[in-house]
């Protein structure tokens, strides 16, 4: 009987030392959060990355429910020697500089690093052709293109309210001429070889917020440039035009 006691009482323990372990690890990975609270987003999206696959949970990687970004995009996600990365810190300085920090938005998608600009940066109302405002702007960005290898896709985009003119029978037509116009500056503006170059008009089919507001609306109007993360090199070698 005193054996029995013994052998229960010392193996009755076990689920104690598991259970302190992972509050433990809990604790360790609070008071690190806490601490990240002054440091570079990146940096706690790297540290969560390996926290997780550390303690083998959201092993395919942070994948929740989609809705708003919690944490922007940052250089500081991607390859600090990446070519994306400079022209990511590059274009924040220069919207910086320009007073545009509300009208240019710069992030990292699925589809490279992508330029999001207001059409009353680069437009007058319902017009095509860029305004002599946005050269500063376009100037810049031509050159900082200029100096890397990547394929660019220029995607113009309109709200859905409706447009009838001789020269713009649709948001299509809109679109899609503010498309090529950027094409067609950043080709000349920075001597950018035009194999590199796409244009696209989606007109008011592809927004980013509903448009049931004026502020909406606006947000909606925009030329998105897409640096496609792909380096042309590598595709032609691939075999992939």
């Amino acid at each position: 009987m005193v054996s029995k006691r013994s052998d229960s009482a010392s193996s009755g323990g076990g689920w104690e030392i598991v259970y302190t372990g992972f509050i433990l690890i809990m604790l360790c990975f609070f008071i690190m959060l806490s601490s990240f609270a002054s440091i570079e987003e990146g940096k706690v999206i790297r540290f969560v990355k390996s926290f997780v696959t550390s303690v083998s949970i959201l092993t395919g990687g942070l994948k929740f429910e989609q809705g708003q970004r919690v944490i922007r995009d940052s250089a500081d996600i991607v390859d600090k020697e990446s070519q994306l990365a400079q022209v990511f810190e590059d274009v924040k300085s220069l919207r910086h500089n320009l007073g545009l920090d509300k009208k240019v938005d710069i992030s990292f998608s699925k589809k490279g690093l992508v330029m999001r600009i207001s059409d009353t940066v680069l437009f007058e109302l319902g017009v095509a052709k860029i305004s002599e405002e946005a050269v500063p702007l376009m100037k810049n960005i031509a050159q900082i293109i200029s100096e890397i290898p990547h394929t660019v896709r220029i995607e113009g985009h309109t709200d859905n309210l409706p447009i009838h003119t001789d020269r713009f029978p649709s948001n299509w037509e809109l679109s899609t001429a503010r498309a090529v116009n950027v094409l067609r500056y950043l080709s000349e503006a920075g001597e950018i070889s035009a194999d590199r170059l796409s244009a696209v008009g989606f007109g008011q089919y592809q927004p980013i917020f509903p448009n049931d507001t004026a502020e909406h609306r606006a947000k909606n109007r925009r030329v998105e440039i897409v640096l496609v993360k792909e380096n042309p090199g590598k595709m032609l070698k691939q075999g992939v035009r």
